[in-house]
């Protein structure tokens, strides 16, 4: 079984954000990267799935040069190979469109991304990547296995779980408790150095959307400290100051 795993290249939740020329553009400088959350879960599973059935394991990311550490990680976590499409990820539909061209070239039987990345948290691309390709797209995945052809997996919906068969090919967002994180070790940095990442050039230019500006949350207000007892207070200030009552 040939699988692809479509890792994003975002900032660490840690990290403070913020913009640049007139709020139009994120400044990096001092930001640590990492691979998305999410994507970290399903790469976890990809690991596990290719070790069980024997097959291969790519993983490909959509950014420039800056992004490699990112991708090396994902092969010192087990990734055979990768490819970095060597272009800034304008938009999801951007995006979308250079995994389904490589994933279409290769002939992946399995797709797995996470159900969203940390930073737009858009959660389109495996739905995009989906309709590109002709082939069915779940998400949020939180259990899949692999039985021959027949994928069985556990979806979450809104108050439950939603239990789901499909056939190879298909695409899965991945969330939490699909797999555990791994993290690397000695060896696998080790072997990271010398696998194969290989860098190809976007296959289109096109774009579905454009990012006019953007906004910092507003910052925390004061807090009120009322009394375990002081319940009418507490009452009054839940209605008339905050107004959530």
């Amino acid at each position: 079984m040939k699988i692809l795993v479509c890792i994003t290249h975002v900032p660490d939740t840690t990290s403070k954000i913020q913009f640049t020329a007139n709020n139009t553009k994120f400044d990096s400088t001092g930001v640590q990267f990492i691979i998305g959350p999410y994507d970290d879960y399903a790469l976890a599973r990809a690991v596990e799935l290719r070790d069980q059935t024997g097959g291969t394991l790519t993983a490909i990311n959509v950014g420039e040069a800056e992004t490699e550490p990112t991708l090396r990680k994902s092969l010192a976590i087990g990734a055979d190979d990768a490819i970095r499409v060597n272009s800034f990820p304008k938009d999801s539909f951007f995006v979308a469109k250079q995994i389904a061209h490589y994933a279409k070239e290769g002939g992946y039987d399995l797709i797995l991304m996470g159900r969203e990345s940390i930073d737009f948290n858009g959660g389109m691309v495996h739905g995009m990547v989906g309709e590109l390709l002709g082939m069915p797209s779940f998400s949020p995945v939180m259990k899949l296995e692999v039985e021959g052809t027949t994928v069985k997996m556990a979806r979450e919906i809104e108050g439950g779980k939603e239990m789901l068969e499909a056939k190879l090919p298909l695409i899965a967002g991945c969330q939490e408790p699909i797999a555990e994180w791994k993290i690397p070790n000695m060896r696998g940095i080790m072997s990271a150095r010398t696998k194969p990442l290989k860098v190809v050039e976007p296959v289109s230019d096109e774009t579905q959307a454009e990012a006019s500006s953007y906004q910092l949350p507003p910052a925390k207000g004061s807090v009120k400290l009322i009394d375990k007892d002081n319940v009418t207070e507490l009452v009054r200030l839940l209605k008339n100051e905050a107004k959530v009552l």
